[in-house]
């Protein structure tokens, strides 16, 4: 519904643009086409050699680059240009001039070379001016394009990190109630205040820093409550981060690699660190490493689709002003994340 009325609205700037553009040409024309001393002076036969420029103007902008030139057919659309151009001339040489200049002007044919120079560059001046008009429109309407197609991705990437996230904790919690265990209430409860955020207050293409902040303390609460007393995790982030906002749930993949690749082959000793500081001009950095164990074969925490994801969030959100770096050794999984975040 908000599309025909912006249509609207550019027609009448066009038709606007078209008549000053118009009236500016056609001043330099009079003058142009007067002796110097009679520049003040305006004749009524100005206006009909302009209103024959006009219309050709008019078949050339409105008709012949649509229909022709935008759809490719050169050939068609010169030719069709060179045909309209002539009629131009000989409408103006056998009608126009020899009706007010009947003993001097249009006693005779000056020439196809000198009535191109009086014609040409009149036409030339509106048509180009159309041209660059529909070249501008065009970009705009590429660059709209461009921003719903952006806002669609980073829709449906947003989209898979719920599902995601719950298949992951589902089977964990599906587990503590088998053995009933004690903290399931509590692991519940975690989780649904991360779900909370998660549904109702990231709707938004960003959010402030604190609170997100505040998600990330809860969410990585929740899954430390999952390895119990099997090793050690600290987050150390800034508590009055104020002032600066951060695209949602984008650091969330990262805090839940570490845990599940720390216990994947591991039983004991699994050491999370999880660091977020920020300066004063809004760069945030971010480091979250955890320890595993290779059991024979390479950690593939580096692939999957919550890490494409996030990849391609970045890259579509920040695309100049972030650094990811990914480190990986047989013991040790570092990611290192510099971006620079939006002020509120």
């Amino acid at each position: 519904m908000k599309r025909q009325p912006i249509e609207n609205s550019l027609a009448k700037k066009e038709v606007y643009f078209q008549l000053v553009l118009h009236a500016l040409v056609f001043s330099f024309y009079v003058i142009d086409s007067n002796h110097p001393s009679k520049v003040n002076t305006f004749h009524w036969y100005d206006v009909v050699y302009f209103l024959n420029y006009t219309i050709a103007n008019l078949i050339i902008s409105y008709v012949l680059l649509p229909k022709f030139f935008y759809a490719k057919k050169y050939i068609a659309f010169f030719g069709l240009t060179v045909i309209t151009i002539a009629f131009v001339i000989l409408l103006e040489e056998l009608v126009i001039e020899k009706w007010y200049f009947p003993d001097s002007r249009g006693a005779g044919f000056p020439g196809v070379i000198f009535s191109l120079g009086q014609v040409l560059p009149v036409i030339v001046i509106l048509s180009g001016f159309k041209f660059a008009w529909d070249a501008l429109r065009n970009q705009r309407k590429v660059e709209e394009l461009k921003a719903i197609i952006k806002e669609s991705e980073l829709t449906f990437l947003k989209s898979q990190i719920n599902p995601h996230f719950l298949f992951n904790n589902l089977n964990n919690l599906y587990s503590y109630a088998v053995v009933q265990s004690l903290k399931t209430p509590e692991i519940i409860l975690e989780l649904s205040s991360v779900l909370r955020y998660m549904l109702y207050e990231c709707k938004e293409a960003s959010v402030p820093l604190t609170k997100e902040i505040e998600h990330l303390r809860n969410f990585t609460r929740l899954y430390e409550m999952q390895i119990e007393e099997r090793g050690e995790v600290t987050f150390d982030a800034p508590v009055g981060a104020t002032g600066f906002s951060i695209a949602p749930l984008i650091l969330n993949v990262f805090i839940e690699n570490a845990f599940k690749h720390s216990q994947s082959g591991q039983s004991e000793q699994i050491k999370i660190a999880i660091r977020l500081t920020i300066n004063e001009d809004g760069k945030l950095n971010f480091v979250c490493q955890n320890n595993y164990k290779n059991v024979n074969q390479k950690s593939n925490s580096g692939k999957g689709i919550g890490l494409y994801n996030v990849k391609k969030r970045l890259h579509l959100l920040y695309p100049d002003s972030h650094v990811l770096d990914i480190q990986q050794t047989d013991l040790l999984y570092k990611v290192s994340l510099e971006m620079v975040l939006n002020k509120d």
